[in-house]
């Protein structure tokens, strides 16, 4: 099977992107279940990248939905260090408007119900999340974002809701005396899973609204959004095709040993059956 270390996760309006040779389409399955899409993975700058549209092709899934633990799992099992996800995501600030891009640091999670962690059934772990997003990774995707002439704003903190309802006014105020940048549904538990699979997580977040809080602007609707969208997805996809040659070809942050003080549990006492289902994962700590 091809090994592809970069990964790209398409959000809303991203279903495939041009410019991919030597493709393959692979069909995987993992402990968790099918992930969203067949994976593709081709040659794109000269460099071996997997995409795998989140909502899947046709937009069937909605963000609640979305079987994030198998999306992970399989681009970890394709080679996959790096993920650039793309995300949609309301303003909660004047200054970014509608087509802007933001690239995260911060993360509050307000989702509810979704399964947010590889482990547990006798495997107790535990890993550090104060930042969220990887600063190197994000780096070069604000480097390249500028690079295509976006718009483009460093750093921010992303609230992540359910869904799959827009907010009402007084949740958007809240959010808004929290000093919040954008809100979106996907971000959760795509970040904090990347993290657990040892992979660099950052977002490219499309703004396509100003929620409703804006009192000058009409409040926010599913039409609305799709309208923007179609103009952020072009910028998305040079961006894309800007920054994976601008990606280091060695790791220089913690991501990669994010496991590495974080299983508690000791090694005799877990289950051969969790040990098996996660080798991927914690292998290498385990042996």
């Amino acid at each position: 099977m091809t090994q592809a270390t970069i990964g790209v996760i398409g959000g809303s309006g991203l279903y495939e992107i041009e410019g991919f040779t030597d493709i393959e389409e692979h069909d995987i399955s993992t402990p968790f279940g099918k992930p969203s899409d067949p994976i593709v993975v081709g040659t794109l700058q000269d460099k071996c990248v997997a995409f795998l549209p989140r909502h899947g092709r046709g937009h069937r899934i909605l963000p609640g939905e979305v079987n994030v633990r198998a999306n992970i799992y399989a681009l970890k099992s394709l080679g996959v260090e790096r993920i650039i996800a793309v995300n949609a995501c309301g303003s909660m600030k004047e200054e970014i408007a509608p087509s802007d891009i933001v690239i995260p640091d911060q993360i509050i999670d307000r989702t509810k119900g979704r399964v947010n962690t590889f482990f547990g059934n006798g495997l107790v772990v535990h890993v550090s999340f104060a930042e969220p997003f990887c600063a190197e990774l994000s780096e070069v995707l604000f480097e390249a974002a500028k690079a295509v002439g976006a718009k483009v704003h460093k750093g921010g903190t992303y609230v992540c809701i359910e869904g799959p309802r827009f907010s009402s006014k007084a949740e958007s105020k809240m959010h808004r005396l929290w000093d919040v940048d954008i809100i979106g549904m996907t971000a959760i538990p795509e970040a904090v899973l990347a993290r657990e699979a040892e992979i660099c997580y950052a977002s490219l977040a499309l703004s396509t609204d100003y929620d409703v809080w804006h009192e000058t602007e009409a409040p926010v609707t599913a039409e609305m959004v799709v309208q923007t969208i179609l103009k952020n997805v072009e910028t998305a996809k040079k961006t894309i095709t800007e920054v994976v040659p601008l990606v280091p070809s060695e790791r220089g942050c913690d991501c990669a040993t994010a496991l590495s003080v974080a299983i508690q549990t000791a090694k005799d006492r877990i289950p051969g059956r969790v040990k098996q289902e996660l080798n991927l994962l914690v292998g290498k700590y385990l042996d």
